[in-house]
């Protein structure tokens, strides 16, 4: 639960779109991926805030290693 917590905390961003998109797959499909989709997604919020934007709003190029991570952010917003 405390690791929750503190992902909680990090997909917390100051802007309506990123702290959605990163919050409904933290509370759906961070729940269910393996550990390497797992290590993705805290790498992911890693990202300083404008390449984070950049990347998940498809105006940046998505590194090859997290496409499919960010194909299923993606999904999770849509569905």
């Amino acid at each position: 639960m405390e690791e929750l917590a503190r992902l909680r905390w990090q997909c917390r961003r100051g802007t309506k779109e990123l702290d959605y998109l990163l919050n409904r797959y933290l509370e759906t499909g961070y729940l269910v991926a393996d550990q390497g989709g797992r290590e993705l997604f805290v790498e992911l919020l890693g990202m300083e805030d404008d390449e984070l934007s950049a990347v998940l709003m498809a105006e940046a190029e998505v590194p090859e290693e997290m496409k499919v991570l960010v194909g299923k952010i993606h999904n999770f917003y849509v569905d």
